[in-house]
């Protein structure tokens, strides 16, 4: 029974010259195909997408000098776009223009751009979003549907999202101006040292470490965070400092990397020399403890203040702890 490949007139026709022989396929077309990975090559040669004389060959197959390839697939994938996932939600406020969402730590804002089909319905509030408000706006692209602002993957908390992009675009004016009030909960190890505070230091991409940010390098992006002390707790676990934080920038990572940057890692943010277990000081002997270990970051966005984009009436939002975190931090004092 003949393929439907048969039907198909190849995209590109490509003859392998002489001096290619003993080449491997995937290598000699990751080299024909200019600005195509190796990897997308051999995710075409496992579809066959690629033939040699007419019939489908393996990545590892080797030229002999002469051949005719045939690739039977656009070598640029299309782009990814989101889609709609039934994710529960917790949508604390929504109207034509704009809705705020209480995140739980764990869920990605939106998938990166270097997610593959499979990954883009995993579980992201985008999805999720798609799902239960239906529009959103398109300025922030086929994977940011309505994304104005974004919290890390493990802090919880408020965050707001545009309908329509008239929306957005004033909402991000707003944000770009300062004109948002975001402030969050931190519980940091150790005893701050002051009852408040602020923390004015620029923050680029640590060039080792890539995946952190630091406040160590020359030319980074301006920072500005401010704290303060809503509680201190000194128990069998050691000293910890409950904090309010308010942000006039909206660097990434800013909070975790500014309080790591005096000393006081935000409890549980590992990546940033937090502990990645509590255990007992000694300060309670006889008394058993057990180890504890929070599995995300003591962050979250807990208030949200902004003008209404269309109607410029003050909104304002809170969200408590979630029961997580007031539980591990019961367990501290």
């Amino acid at each position: 029974m003949p393929s439907d490949r048969a039907d198909r007139p190849p995209l590109r026709q490509i003859e392998v010259p002489t001096a290619s022989r003993g080449q491997r396929l995937d290598l000699f077309l990751a080299g024909a195909l200019e600005n195509v990975s190796r990897s997308r090559v051999q995710l075409m040669l496992e579809q066959g997408a690629v033939e040699v004389d007419g019939q489908p060959a393996k990545a590892s197959h080797r030229l002999r000098g002469g051949e005719s390839l045939a690739v039977l697939a656009d070598p640029e994938p299309p782009p990814l776009r989101a889609i709609a996932e039934q994710i529960p939600l917790n949508i604390i406020y929504e109207d034509d223009d704009l809705a705020v969402i209480n995140k739980p730590a764990g869920m990605m804002v939106h998938a990166g751009a270097g997610s593959t089909e499979s990954e883009r319905n995993r579980g992201t509030l985008v999805n999720a979003l798609l799902y239960h408000v239906g529009n959103l706006s398109s300025a922030g692209g086929e994977l940011r549907p309505g994304i104005v602002h974004r919290l890390d993957k493990q802090t919880s908390g408020l965050i707001v999202v545009a309908k329509n992009d008239a929306a957005h675009a004033k909402l991000s004016a707003m944000f770009s101006r300062r004109q948002v009030r975001k402030v969050y909960l931190a519980l940091v190890q150790g005893a701050l040292p002051q009852e408040a505070g602020s923390i004015n230091a620029a923050i680029s991409r640590d060039r080792v470490r890539r995946t952190r940010m630091t406040t160590r390098r020359e030319g980074g992006r301006t920072a500005l965070s401010h704290w303060q002390v809503l509680r201190r707790l000194d128990g069998p676990y050691g000293r910890f400092t409950l904090a309010s934080v308010r942000i006039e920038s909206g660097r990434t990572h800013q909070i975790r990397v500014h309080m790591a940057s005096i000393g006081h890692p935000v409890a549980g943010d590992t990546l940033y020399g937090a502990a990645t277990a509590l255990t007992p000081t000694g300060k309670a002997p006889g008394h058993s403890f057990p180890r504890l270990e929070l599995g995300r970051n003591f962050l979250h966005a807990a208030e949200l203040e902004f003008a209404h984009p269309r109607t410029g009436k003050p909104l304002a939002f809170a969200s408590e702890l979630p029961p997580e975190l007031a539980e591990f931090m019961a367990r501290l004092a």
